[in-house]
């Protein structure tokens, strides 16, 4: 057994972006100023975008991208249940409403199929989320949303730098949303992205800053100017010159980092796939997925224990999980507000019992990757039936 708990997911940080940061502290610039637009145009070059936005988060990028659309009260979107609160969050936070629907059984993305049976006249947009790194299938949700003139503005925190059959996500449907929060695959502490078009982004900018028509550096820099328009009522949401420091780096480390994750994920799937107690991720034909998180589903009927046992037993042998996600469903707020029942999501509240995600980190050795390994082998060996 291991000596020392191995947390679930610590960022990795160089000298590089350390450097990066003390430079912006001792430059004119903190907030929302020159690095940060230079990370927009790197970011944007990087997966081959038209334009993209440096926000505060990838929550804030959702937001933006929904005020942006238009989108607000009387509108519905189509989402999944199989995600982090926030997706569903900023649909509510511009008076719309979700309408979820279930997921696939293998990749637990969400369901086309489901999709096009969940629109009404009221649907205005359908929010796919990039589930663990891998892409959803997106020529299908492309499809309705072409025939029912819907906007498709995915989820892509977790699907940097994901392809889907030869394309980068962030490329694909009408806007892209990226997180860098702290775990993410690229890191600004917190922060986000959102690509599209010229036109569509340069709205979405002004509904990040309060709906000005300048920010600070074009208004306070050598070539701004002081006037000022408020021609929205615009959020707060700006990325500041200290994340983009941040951000600038890890995008050159990026290809580095993404060698050593399917490193791990590959010897993971080696010796995990050997378990009929286990079922692994999947990654489909003509999909290259991010791997910002590594899924575990356990086949119960196979074990003695339940999952929260599970859970228990690794982190006695020092490992560090987690759980992704709790279905949206039974959240109380939402469950209580649209009268939701466990089983009206079956695949999602299904496979959410059985759920456990292992570390993937680009901090852990291979010796780290082996501890993980055998606190599993051990927990199956002594707890099947």
């Amino acid at each position: 057994m291991r000596g020392r708990f191995l947390s679930f997911s610590p960022p990795l940080i160089g000298e590089e972006e350390i450097n990066e940061v003390v430079h912006t502290l001792r430059s004119d610039w903190l907030t929302t100023g020159p690095k940060t637009r230079q990370f927009e145009r790197e970011f944007a070059q990087f997966i081959g975008a038209d334009a993209a936005l440096a926000v505060s988060s990838g929550t804030h990028a959702m937001l933006v991208g929904l005020a942006a659309l238009g989108i607000g009260h009387g509108d519905e979107v189509i989402t999944t249940p199989m995600t982090f609160c926030s997706t569903v969050h900023v649909i509510e936070h511009v008076g719309a409403r979700p309408r979820l629907v279930d997921v696939e059984p293998d990749t637990l993305n969400i369901d086309p199929q489901q999709v096009a049976h969940a629109v009404t006249p009221r649907t205005r947009a359908v929010m796919p989320v990039h589930l663990y790194g891998h892409p959803c299938e997106m020529d299908a949700v492309l499809d309705i949303a072409a025939r029912h003139n819907l906007y498709v503005l995915e989820d892509a925190a977790h699907a940097l730098p994901a392809r889907y059959k030869g394309r980068m996500v962030g490329t694909l449907g009408t806007l892209t949303a990226f997180s860098f929060y702290a775990t993410k695959n690229l890191t600004t502490g917190e922060g986000g992205m959102l690509t599209g078009s010229p036109k569509t982004i340069q709205h979405a900018r002004v509904w990040s800053l309060h709906g000005m028509s300048r920010d600070a550096h074009q208004r306070h820099s050598a070539e701004g100017s002081w006037y000022y328009e408020v021609v929205l009522p615009g959020f707060k949401c700006n990325m500041t010159d200290i994340q983009a420091a941040l951000g600038l780096q890890q995008l050159k480390k990026l290809p580095k980092f993404q060698k050593r994750r399917k490193e791990i994920v590959r010897r993971y799937n080696q010796v995990l796939a050997e378990y009929e107690e286990l079922q692994i991720p999947v990654q489909r034909a003509g999909i290259d997925s991010a791997w910002h998180l590594y899924p575990l589903r356990l086949n119960l009927d196979r074990l003695t224990i339940d999952r929260a046992r599970f859970i228990e037993e690794l982190r006695v042998r020092n490992i560090g999980t987690s759980v992704h996600f709790i279905p949206i469903h039974i959240q109380p707020y939402y469950r209580d507000k649209y009268g939701y029942e466990p089983g009206d999501y079956p695949v999602a509240y299904g496979n959410y019992l059985r759920l456990i995600t292992l570390p993937l980190n680009l901090r852990m050795t291979d010796s780290d990757v082996e501890d993980v390994l055998e606190a599993v082998s051990d927990v199956i060996k002594k707890n099947r039936r």
